[in-house]
């Protein structure tokens, strides 16, 4: 799986919806490979959206129709200033499909792993376990060559995930974070655009 990661600040999260709508109704069934589209807009504007595809080179194809250009230059236009494009070829899904339209509230973790190997042994083994989550719906995982990582969850209910964070308790909260060079920060998508293939 290949992922974009497109963010920026807007001001107007309703126009930049509706951008993302159209891409969706207009432009998805052209788009080759495309498999999904995660976004929002955290409550201080930030905006954050992750477009799924099979490959890079089925992704670079989508970027390069003239009505995905013409489509951007518009979209360009709903944020506020700069716009960064992180592309992620090291994807590895977590839980469940990936991303999941059931969702009903998504996380955005965002660090930088003193220890990836280690870190991903903890992750691995707690999502075996028996009873893991099930709050939690699907899950993927980017990592940036450089230690550092794009995580996004998806759940089923923000009032469930900060209740399934409690029960979990604080042990795993505390390894996980002596594995981090640094604190992660975390970005709350509390209405959460969601689209599949």
């Amino acid at each position: 799986m290949f992922v974009q990661l497109i963010e920026g600040h807007v001001s107007d999260a309703d126009a930049l919806r509706r951008q993302y709508e159209e891409w969706v109704r207009e432009l998805s069934a052209d788009a080759d490979g495309w498999q999904g589209l995660t976004g929002g807009v955290a409550d201080d504007g930030h905006a954050f959206m992750a477009a799924r595809f099979a490959s890079e080179e089925q992704a670079r194809a989508n970027s390069d129709r003239p009505a995905q250009g013409a489509w951007w230059a518009e979209t360009e236009a709903c944020y506020d200033g700069k716009v960064t494009f992180t592309d992620c070829t090291d994807v590895e899904v977590l839980q469940g499909d990936g991303g999941s339209d059931d969702a009903g509230f998504v996380q955005v973790i965002k660090g930088r792993m003193a220890d990836p190997a280690a870190a991903r042994a903890e992750m691995d083994a707690a999502m075996e376990a028996e009873g893991w989550r099930p709050d939690v719906v699907g899950a993927w995982l980017a990592e940036h060559g450089d230690g550092s990582y794009t995580q996004v969850v998806y759940f089923t209910s923000e009032e469930e995930a900060r209740a399934g964070e409690a029960a979990n308790g604080d042990e795993f909260a505390e390894r996980m974070m002596a594995l981090h060079d640094g604190a992660p920060t975390f970005l709350d998508l509390r209405d959460p655009w969601l689209h599949s293939a």
